[in-house]
Protein backbone atom coordinates (compact mmCIF):
# COMPACT_ATOMS: atom_id res chain seq x y z
CA UNK A 1 0.00 0.00 0.00
CA UNK A 2 1.40 3.74 -0.87
CA UNK A 3 2.18 5.87 1.46
CA UNK A 4 -0.52 8.40 -0.25
CA UNK A 5 -3.34 5.78 0.21
CA UNK A 6 -2.70 5.37 3.92
CA UNK A 7 -3.04 8.86 4.37
CA UNK A 8 -6.27 8.81 2.87
CA UNK A 9 -7.37 6.47 4.35
CA UNK A 10 -6.32 8.08 7.31
CA UNK A 11 -7.79 11.31 6.71
CA UNK A 12 -11.01 10.10 5.60
CA UNK A 13 -11.46 7.84 8.86
CA UNK A 14 -10.63 11.38 11.14
CA UNK A 15 -12.45 13.36 9.33
CA UNK A 16 -15.40 11.18 9.08
CA UNK A 17 -15.22 10.21 13.05
CA UNK A 18 -14.90 13.75 13.70
CA UNK A 19 -17.90 15.58 11.28
CA UNK A 20 -19.84 12.56 13.12
CA UNK A 21 -19.69 13.57 16.52
CA UNK A 22 -20.01 17.46 15.45
CA UNK A 23 -23.15 16.47 14.21
CA UNK A 24 -24.04 14.60 17.06
CA UNK A 25 -23.55 17.32 19.38
CA UNK A 26 -25.44 19.63 16.98
CA UNK A 27 -28.02 17.11 16.82
CA UNK A 28 -28.96 15.74 20.25
CA UNK A 29 -30.75 18.26 22.35
CA UNK A 30 -29.70 16.77 25.26
CA UNK A 31 -26.30 17.27 25.16
CA UNK A 32 -27.03 21.46 24.91
CA UNK A 33 -23.63 21.63 22.76
CA UNK A 34 -25.28 23.10 19.65
CA UNK A 35 -22.53 26.11 18.95
CA UNK A 36 -19.23 23.36 19.57
CA UNK A 37 -21.37 20.74 18.01
CA UNK A 38 -20.88 23.12 14.53
CA UNK A 39 -17.19 23.58 15.24
CA UNK A 40 -16.23 20.54 15.70
CA UNK A 41 -18.23 19.33 12.21
CA UNK A 42 -16.79 22.28 10.68
CA UNK A 43 -13.25 21.26 11.40
CA UNK A 44 -14.17 17.26 10.40
CA UNK A 45 -15.48 18.65 6.98
CA UNK A 46 -11.89 20.65 6.94
CA UNK A 47 -10.47 17.29 7.45
CA UNK A 48 -12.47 15.36 4.89
CA UNK A 49 -11.89 18.23 2.42
CA UNK A 50 -7.86 17.86 2.76
CA UNK A 51 -8.02 14.62 1.11
CA UNK A 52 -8.75 16.11 -2.27
CA UNK A 53 -5.59 17.64 -2.86
CA UNK A 54 -3.62 13.96 -1.49
CA UNK A 55 -5.83 12.06 -3.83
CA UNK A 56 -5.35 14.81 -7.10
CA UNK A 57 -1.75 14.16 -6.86
CA UNK A 58 -1.63 10.39 -6.83
CA UNK A 59 -4.49 9.87 -9.12
CA UNK A 60 -4.15 10.75 -12.53
CA UNK A 61 -7.24 12.06 -14.62
CA UNK A 62 -8.69 9.30 -15.93
CA UNK A 63 -10.18 9.83 -19.93
CA UNK A 64 -13.85 10.74 -20.32
CA UNK A 65 -15.70 7.75 -21.50
CA UNK A 66 -19.63 7.64 -22.47
CA UNK A 67 -21.82 7.35 -19.33
CA UNK A 68 -22.78 3.96 -18.42
CA UNK A 69 -26.86 4.29 -17.84
CA UNK A 70 -26.69 0.85 -15.90
CA UNK A 71 -24.27 2.33 -13.36
CA UNK A 72 -26.74 5.46 -13.17
CA UNK A 73 -29.82 3.52 -13.18
CA UNK A 74 -28.19 1.17 -10.01
CA UNK A 75 -27.60 3.76 -7.91
CA UNK A 76 -30.94 5.36 -8.42
CA UNK A 77 -32.47 1.96 -7.45
CA UNK A 78 -29.71 1.51 -4.21
CA UNK A 79 -30.69 5.25 -3.06
CA UNK A 80 -34.29 4.72 -3.19
CA UNK A 81 -33.71 1.39 -1.53
CA UNK A 82 -31.73 2.31 0.93
CA UNK A 83 -34.43 5.98 1.68
CA UNK A 84 -37.36 3.47 1.86
CA UNK A 85 -35.46 0.95 4.39
CA UNK A 86 -34.86 4.58 6.09
CA UNK A 87 -38.24 5.42 6.60
CA UNK A 88 -39.07 1.83 7.87
CA UNK A 89 -36.66 2.35 10.41
CA UNK A 90 -37.78 5.64 11.19
CA UNK A 91 -41.55 4.19 11.75
CA UNK A 92 -40.61 1.56 14.40
CA UNK A 93 -37.90 3.34 16.15
CA UNK A 94 -40.21 6.32 16.93
CA UNK A 95 -41.01 6.40 20.83
CA UNK A 96 -44.27 4.58 21.35
CA UNK A 97 -44.97 3.13 17.72
CA UNK A 98 -48.60 2.12 17.19
CA UNK A 99 -49.20 -0.92 16.08
CA UNK A 100 -49.98 0.78 12.00
CA UNK A 101 -46.69 2.89 12.38
CA UNK A 102 -44.70 -0.65 13.55
CA UNK A 103 -46.73 -2.46 10.65
CA UNK A 104 -46.17 -0.26 7.82
CA UNK A 105 -42.20 0.21 9.22
CA UNK A 106 -41.52 -3.32 8.83
CA UNK A 107 -43.39 -3.40 5.57
CA UNK A 108 -41.45 -0.47 4.16
CA UNK A 109 -38.26 -2.14 5.45
CA UNK A 110 -38.11 -5.35 4.43
CA UNK A 111 -39.16 -3.73 0.64
CA UNK A 112 -36.82 -1.45 1.28
CA UNK A 113 -34.24 -4.14 1.71
CA UNK A 114 -35.61 -6.23 -1.13
CA UNK A 115 -34.86 -3.76 -2.94
CA UNK A 116 -30.85 -3.21 -2.37
CA UNK A 117 -30.39 -7.02 -2.12
CA UNK A 118 -31.90 -7.12 -5.91
CA UNK A 119 -29.84 -4.25 -6.99
CA UNK A 120 -27.01 -6.08 -8.35
CA UNK A 121 -28.80 -8.99 -9.99
CA UNK A 122 -30.87 -6.11 -12.02
CA UNK A 123 -27.24 -4.53 -12.66
CA UNK A 124 -26.22 -8.41 -13.70
CA UNK A 125 -28.90 -8.31 -16.17
CA UNK A 126 -28.70 -4.51 -17.45
CA UNK A 127 -24.96 -5.60 -18.24
CA UNK A 128 -25.66 -9.16 -19.86
CA UNK A 129 -28.25 -7.38 -22.29
CA UNK A 130 -25.59 -4.79 -23.34
CA UNK A 131 -23.07 -7.57 -24.18
CA UNK A 132 -25.36 -9.34 -26.22
CA UNK A 133 -26.14 -5.94 -28.32
CA UNK A 134 -22.94 -5.15 -28.97
CA UNK A 135 -22.20 -8.91 -30.07
CA UNK A 136 -25.30 -8.84 -32.50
Amino acid sequence: MKKETLLEIILGTIGGLVFAVGMCMCLIPEWDLFASGVVVAVLGFIILLCIIPVYRKNHPKKEHTPINWGIVFTWIIGIIGALVMGFGMSKVMIETPSKTDFLIGIIAGIVGLLVCVLNYPIYSYLKSNKNEKNIK
